[in-house]
């Protein structure tokens, strides 16, 4: 089960890369705060669409979430605006493994911690080596552009 959970989120983070190298020229075409827009919007109902349809109905109200668990929303903003402005101009290949180089860096932070409510999970040796190999590959990738 583990395993086809990893390999879910693999083709969800092929999606992400797809969906950089659409906002790149979409954002040089029409603006990149436009191009935020269409992919939130197109979301917004796709989401919509999805909760009419497959949303349980008897979870608690929206409403009575803490509001800190919400600001994940104002996060997803900047991270289009940024993949929409950087594609472009580094490549989707230099970008993704920045962004890579980002979420591992700040997850093992968050799993040390038991920041946001995880459970904590100790930063050892084996998690601190993949950190430094996707530093290299980004290295790497930032050196074949040169």
């Amino acid at each position: 089960m583990k395993l086809l959970l990893i390999l879910i989120v693999i083709i969800g983070g092929m999606g992400l890369s797809v969906e950089a190298g659409l906002l790149g020229p979409l954002g040089v075409a029409v603006g990149d705060l436009w191009a935020t827009l269409s992919i939130f919007g197109v979301g917004a109902i796709l989401t919509f669409l999805l909760m009419l349809f497959f949303s349980p109905r008897d979870t608690p109200s929206f409403f009575q979430q803490p509001g800190w668990t919400l600001s994940g929303g104002i996060l997803g903003v900047g991270y289009v605006v940024i993949l929409t402005i950087t594609a472009p101009k580094i490549g989707i290949a230099m970008m993704m493994i920045s962004v890579l180089a980002g979420q591992v860096g700040k997850s093992l932070l968050i799993d040390h911690f038991g920041w946001l409510g995880v459970e904590r999970r100790p930063v050892n040796k084996q998690r601190m080596i993949a950190l430094v190999f996707i530093c290299i590959a980004l290295l790497l990738i930032a050196g074949g552009q040169a």
